[in-house]
């Protein structure tokens, strides 16, 4: 058993990993970022398009992201047991599973535009989708590949080189943007298809990076060496887990999608507003994210360790930061909301005053879930260091869907109160979800020893 961290110790180790991890989160939303400025600066109707497109791809990867996910738990608790047969096992199996889930959703992707189509979007918008969502079709697989590794390499505390990397595809991203997307420099001026070539593009490089990365500082994982074997065991274990992830991921994006569709009901303002707000609070949300990764890192070495004393003195500190950080972006949202949604209106825009008064009271609102939204994060990132995910999930599809939706939908009518009831609706789901996870994982992390035991993975080579 480990040496028992003081509180001050706790906090260093949460801030080391944490802080990385944070910027890792944030390197990849300004990705996100980018594409859409740059597409927007392009054309109005090739934004819209790649809108749809990303839309379509960003759900399919949240699902698919549960079995990269599933690899931090499993890579720390073996970690801490230092077992790394077991490390290389969940780590390769984690590959697998994805490689698995991007080949079966290429399917869907290559044929998209009938199911836009059917969902009541214009033909030519969808059609545009396709074109991008046919070429972003392998890169499905790089980017979930890459996913896993990121996630393998979090897990054994290296989020420098995860941010490095996460940095560098910010850059990179840019640049093929630059080049392919407006044509410069003698290259081909492809609009939507360009952006889906540059995010390619950059998931390949930084598969192949921290794949290389992996192998010559990790050697003793041997995480390619006959990658061909299959390991079922390991396989399933991955899916288990990572299966629950990725639904309880698809609920929380589900939800705030839902929400996004009820306020384009009530006009272009308001939904204009409800972006603008939704923009804000997802990049704050990524520092959360960030934390609750390297919860679930420090939770999991507990986990392996079956040390009960550490897990719940750690799990304490990383809910406290999460706690304080929260309260500076409720400061935010509450203190200069006018400011934040002036800063994506031009000056210029007659629409200006109407989007910025609807756009204050969202981010106010914003402001009052920034706690439970950073509580719920957390509880759900340290269930996972405990590789707890099927009650959760449950806990989160209820909270979010049949509280946090049903509520906006009764709130949000034009009669009630409009944008401002579908984010009251919000705060709801936001706040039973962190309530009922973090009694969960209290309520689990005193029986951590006898549950370690329990699960105690036979040592057995790949």
């Amino acid at each position: 058993m480990a040496k028992e961290l003081s509180y001050g110790g706790h906090t260093r180790a949460v801030l080391l990993l944490g802080l990385p991890l944070i910027g890792s989160q944030l390197a990849q939303f300004a990705v996100h970022m980018t594409d859409t400025l740059m597409l927007g600066w392009y054309s109005v109707e090739t934004l819209a398009a790649s809108v749809l497109g990303t839309s379509f791809a960003f759900i399919l990867f949240i699902l698919g992201s549960g079995f990269a996910s599933a690899v931090v738990p499993l890579v720390a608790a073996a970690d801490a047991q230092d077992d790394p047969t077991q490390i290389r096992r969940v780590t390769r199996m984690g590959m697998w599973a994805v490689g698995f889930y991007a080949f079966a959703v290429m399917i869907p992707m290559f044929f998209s535009a009938p199911i836009l189509i059917a969902m009541g979007q214009d033909s030519e918008l969808a059609m545009a989708a396709q074109s991008y969502l046919r070429i972003s079709a392998p890169g499905m697989l790089m980017a979930l590949a890459s996913t896993v590794l990121r996630m393998y390499l979090s897990a054994l505390e290296r989020a420098n080189t995860v941010f490095y990397a996460s940095l560098a595809a910010v850059v990179l991203n840019v640049v093929l943007n630059y080049l392919f997307i407006f044509g410069n420099f003698g290259m081909p001026e492809l609009g939507i298809r360009g952006a889906a070539i540059a995010s390619l593009g950059v998931n390949t490089l930084l598969l192949l990076y921290m794949g290389i990365y992996a192998v010559r500082y990790l050697p003793e994982h041997a995480l390619f060496s006959r990658f061909w074997r299959s390991d079922w065991e390991a396989f399933w274990q991955v899916v288990r887990l990572g299966f629950p992830i990725g639904i309880t991921a698809l609920a929380e994006v589900g939800l705030f999608n839902l929400a996004t569709i009820m306020i384009g009901w009530l006009g272009t303002i308001p939904l204009a507003a409800h972006g603008i707000a939704l923009q804000m609070s997802g990049a704050v949300f990524m520092i959360h994210l960030g934390l609750s990764s390297a919860a679930t890192v420090r939770a999991g070495r507990a986990y392996g360790m079956g040390d009960e004393a550490h897990l719940r003195r750690g799990a304490l500190v990383a809910t406290l930061i999460s706690f304080v950080l929260s309260l500076f972006g409720v400061a935010l949202f509450v203190m200069i909301p006018e400011v934040l949604a002036g800063a994506f209106v031009a000056p210029d825009d007659p629409l200006r005053p109407e989007i910025i008064a609807i756009g204050t009271t969202l981010l106010f609102m914003a402001g009052i879930f920034q706690v439970a939204d950073a509580l719920q994060a957390m509880a759900l990132g340290l269930l996972r260091g405990l590789q707890d995910a099927r009650v959760p999930m449950w806990i989160a599809v209820i909270s979010y869907w049949g509280l946090g939706a049903t509520a906006s939908y009764y709130l949000g009518s034009e009669e009630r109160y409009g944008a401002e009831g579908v984010w009251m609706g919000l705060v709801i789901g936001l706040s039973a979800a962190a309530v009922l996870l973090s009694m969960r994982f209290w309520m689990r992390s005193v029986k951590i020893s006898e549950a370690a035991a329990k699960s105690a993975a036979p040592e057995t080579s790949a």
